[in-house]
């Protein structure tokens, strides 16, 4: 993870010979050049021809597409990261829109369930429960002095598909590059983590071929025991590094954050960064509609720790528009497993903010009043927006969907659920139930729509839209503390940065190949929030840009200079 010295011209590079190729942050291929061979003892292991970066690209692009299996593209993308990082990010940067579903959702999920079978280089930092005790001597070594951003999961909760253990190491990895490719942090400053406290997944437990410790999951304070040791020794190497969890267990997500976001500048991306992306994108469809956020009337299918993090989110940004707090939770119904949330149910902590009172109910009527269901909600709440969080695919189906659309001009339908077989409807359905009314945004990448014979374009409801920028912003102004009100700020940019198709479906996001400018917007709006509430140094305005301007790497290949040893 060490980096070379860096002038205004030239990196100057210690390493040589094959020592040099093997590395990833500093290897540049073909396009070595020739006097560049001669200083750096590459003649030989390099074939004769001298390339540049847009020949090097075309090439990979075209064995990328020659591959059937998103798998296959995915596993060559990743091989290339690990041969040679610059190239890597320009391929991304340069056509982030075809190889973004192939880094990140949906085909990570299938990365994550064949880690062990293609694993073969060391990226990132693997902590298992055994090493709980040498966690600093591990952090210790010099090729981590640069890390400013840690991306950690326990590999509980991946996507969709459950516990993975090891193999969530995908995740962090993808994260890190979206973190790259997106707001251009310097890969030589990232570190993904996976602690693995065992798996209860029995197919990876009996798999030969698996990486990870071999053991049933540890739980209560032995669990605990272990994350703390974690977060301690990342305080001790970084008091200043950006910690972002990921996919932890909705046992563990919410309660880990809350244990510890007091303690260095962290957040969850599973909870936080979901909830800005989804709100920015209901800003958005609010505004299409001509109304606010505040008029709204939500049903969150699916009260997990995403789907309740969402919900927080955006009580906090109406009332920011004016409604007192119980106001603002009078807008929302929630439904989890056990059907609508109740004052009368044993509930956690976070869901019970939004439990309806029985009495709201009284004159409902409902198949079974125990367990109301989402048709019975959307009937009798008449939500103008439901947000899809259950995994359940399919659950908003044309009963549903129709209900919807007789009390709603323009439903917002947010299915939001990865990978595409969970996502709780398919847009094309929604708009040909409600005669293309509706206003969709999906968490999976689906195929273009047809309304009226035109085809037009699905926004996937992706956090790459937000947790790259506010990553950026925070780091450029070293805030000490995420706030809610940092994803607020991040989530009203996010809705003022797409432009709406008057013609057709709404555009409710910006372009993927427009993130490395929405990771920018969203950086200067989550670095103001940040001086407002006295979480960073002061800084001015007019030097904000410039700040954050110079935290943006770019992939491209300087000049290297031998290093006088």
């Amino acid at each position: 993870m060490t980096s070379p010295r860096d002038s205004s011209d030239h990196l100057v590079v210690h390493k040589q010979g094959t020592e040099l190729l093997t590395d990833p942050l500093l290897n540049k291929g073909t396009a070595f050049t020739e006097s560049e061979r001669d200083t750096f003892a590459l003649h030989g292991l390099l074939p004769p021809h001298i390339g540049d970066m847009e020949e090097q690209i075309e090439r990979r692009l075209a064995a990328i597409r020659e591959l059937k299996r998103d798998l296959d593209k995915y596993l060559q993308l990743r091989n290339l990261q690990d041969s040679n990082e610059t190239l890597f990010y320009a391929l991304l940067e340069r056509h982030l829109t075809e190889m973004l579903p192939l880094v990140y959702t949906p085909t990570v999920g299938k990365g994550c369930q064949t880690f062990s079978r293609y694993f073969h280089y060391p990226r990132g930092l693997f902590i298992g429960y055994p090493q709980r005790d040498r966690i600093d001597a591990m952090l210790a070594h010099p090729r981590f002095d640069n890390v400013r951003v840690i991306v950690v999961s326990d590999g509980e909760r991946i996507l969709g598909l459950g516990d993975q253990g090891a193999g969530g190491m995908g995740i962090p990895i993808g994260k890190l590059s979206l973190y790259t490719a997106c707001a251009g942090i310097d890969p030589a400053t990232t570190l993904p983590v996976l602690l693995d406290p065992g798996t209860d997944n029995q197919e990876r437990l009996d798999d030969p071929l698996y990486i990870g410790w071999r053991h049933r999951r540890k739980r209560g304070e032995d669990y605990d025991d272990f994350v703390e040791a974690f977060v301690q020794a990342v305080k001790k190497r970084w008091p200043h590094v950006l910690l972002q969890w990921e996919d932890f267990a909705r046992s563990n997500a919410q309660r880990l954050l809350d244990r510890y976001r007091e303690q260095l500048c962290t957040f969850n991306d599973d909870i936080q960064g979901t909830a800005a992306v989804a709100a920015g994108t209901l800003l958005a469809a609010a505004r299409a509609t001509g109304s606010d956020l505040k008029s709204q009337t939500i049903v969150i299918y699916g009260a997990g720790s995403a789907g309740c993090g969402i919900g927080r989110l955006l009580v906090h940004m109406m009332m920011e528009e004016g409604l007192s707090e119980d106001q603002a939770w009078d807008r929302f119904y929630a439904i989890d497993s056990q059907g609508l949330l109740l004052d009368d149910q044993d509930l956690p902590d976070f869901k019970q903010p939004f439990a309806r009172r029985r009495d709201d109910i009284k004159g409902w009527k409902v198949k079974d009043k125990d367990r109301v269901a989402l048709i019975d909600v959307v009937k009798h709440a008449k939500p103008s927006v439901l947000l899809g969080l259950s995994g359940q695919g399919g659950a908003f189906n044309e009963e549903v969907i129709r209900a919807m659309a007789k009390h709603a001009e323009q439903p917002i339908v947010l299915p939001l659920s990865n990978p595409v077989a969970n996502s709780e409807a398919a847009p094309q359905d929604v708009l040909d139930w409600t005669d293309g009314k509706a206003l969709v945004g999906t968490g999976s990448p689906f195929d273009p729509v047809k309304v009226d014979g035109q085809e037009y374009t699905v926004d996937q409801v992706n956090n790459a839209y937000v947790f790259p920028g506010v990553g950026l912003g925070l780091m450029a102004v070293k805030a000490t503390y995420v706030s809610d009100g940092m994803f607020a700020a991040a989530a009203q940019a996010l809705a003022h940065a797409a432009d709406v198709d008057p013609d057709g479906p709404a555009t409710l996001l910006p372009p993927i190949d427009k993130l490395r400018d929405t990771a920018r917007t969203v950086a200067i709006a989550v670095a103001k929030r940040a001086r407002k509430e006295k979480h960073c140094e002061r800084f001015d305005d007019h030097d904000l840009e410039a700040m954050i301007d110079a935290c943006m790497w770019r992939a491209e290949y300087k000049p290297y200079a031998l290093a006088a040893d």
